[in-house]
């Protein structure tokens, strides 16, 4: 897999470079993933430093612990992190492809939404899997 992957929002105001391997995507079905996704989140993460963003990024504190990071042009979702952790998490469909990345399983699926199924076969988490999420 390329250690080099690019991506942006759907009006093209901001856009990032990722200059390090990307970590496998992690659905997440989480209530506040679900409220600004409207379904799921699909993500990838890497180390904070090895994200170079262009554009004004507006940033949303959506707990005590993690903020996620928007457009402010076309509300496209891009990111969400906790502030310190040295990582950001990368919404997958955010990125240009190819990506070479796979989807490696589900967490929070205690949260899920009732109108549909997880039905893939991969690892599930009822909350936070440091297996899945590193």
């Amino acid at each position: 897999m390329s250690a080099e992957h690019a991506g942006g929002c759907l009006c093209g105001a901001v856009s990032y470079r990722v200059m390090a391997p990307l970590r496998d995507v992690v659905a997440c079905h989480c209530g506040q993933c679900r409220r600004t996704s409207g379904h799921h989140v699909a993500a990838t993460a890497v180390e904070r430093n090895a994200v170079e963003i262009t554009g004004d990024l507006t940033w949303y504190a959506s707990s005590r612990d993690a903020r996620r990071g928007f457009c402010p042009v076309c509300g496209a979702n891009l990111f969400w992190e906790r502030p310190g952790s040295g990582r950001i998490s990368i919404f997958a469909g955010t990125l240009d492809a190819p990506t070479g990345l796979r989807l490696a399983g589900h967490i929070f699926v205690s949260d899920k939404g009732d109108y549909y199924g997880i039905t893939d076969g991969l690892p599930q988490a009822e909350g936070r899997d440091p297996g899945l999420t590193g």
